[in-house]
């Protein structure tokens, strides 16, 4: 189905659930509500826009061109002192520039450890922390991680994220530069990699990509 052959209505609800305690059963339960004249139901635009992660996979874990690996490291003051992310490294001996892909508000899903080996194969040392370690880790589906992620304390996760950022940027393959890819950091304004770089809220040396795959 194309973008252009959804209602507006439902990518609007859609845009509720993703973002909001709204389960899936009422995400569908809603759209099916919705009355439109001729052509697709709303039901079947709303099925059409949930996540199929095996079949939206770009990125093999198996591909050459990367490593990938999950890593543990410390976070003080954080959530529990402890964090687990996914890191992938480009082909190449490196030094690399580094980017940090921030998850929303469901866990390290299979789309964002998609994302990050997607940024390696372009060239970038890239780990996606998995902000739901601390408690057990992504549960499976989003709507049980969305539930999880509301149980934490927000600076505690926010904490676990900056020391995520300093780890990246302090790894040996790491050339220094520090970037940052997630919705997250949109809504923050690129606070994440700014911090971790040491420059301050005003300071530069941290670039910020948030584009349309965030979601």
């Amino acid at each position: 189905m194309k973008q252009d052959e959804i209602d507006p209505r439902v990518f609007d609800l859609y845009d509720e659930y993703c973002h909001s305690e709204m389960s899936r059963r009422e995400f569908l339960e809603r759209a099916g509500a919705i009355t439109l004249v001729g052509g697709l139901s709303a039901m079947a635009m709303a099925q059409a826009l949930l996540p199929r992660y095996a079949e939206a996979q770009q990125i093999s874990f198996t591909d050459p061109r990367i490593t990938p690996q999950y890593v543990d490291y410390d976070s003080p003051g954080g959530t529990s002192g402890r964090m687990r992310g996914y890191l992938v490294k480009p082909e190449g001996a490196g030094p690399f520039p580094a980017v940090l892909v921030i998850h929303e508000n469901r866990g390290l899903n299979p789309h964002i450890e998609d994302v990050a080996r997607r940024m390696a194969v372009e060239g970038f040392l890239t780990l996606a922390p998995d902000g739901l370690s601390p408690v057990g880790g992504y549960p499976g589906n989003d709507d049980a991680g969305k539930a999880l992620q509301r149980s934490l304390d927000r600076d505690e996760l926010l904490t676990d994220l900056l020391n995520s950022a300093r780890f990246l940027k302090a790894h040996p393959l790491s050339s220094g530069a520090l970037g940052g890819d997630g919705l997250l950091l949109r809504r923050r304004g690129g606070e994440l990699p700014r911090r971790a770089d040491g420059s301050g809220p005003a300071g530069g040396g941290a670039v910020l990509r948030c584009g349309p795959g965030d979601r």
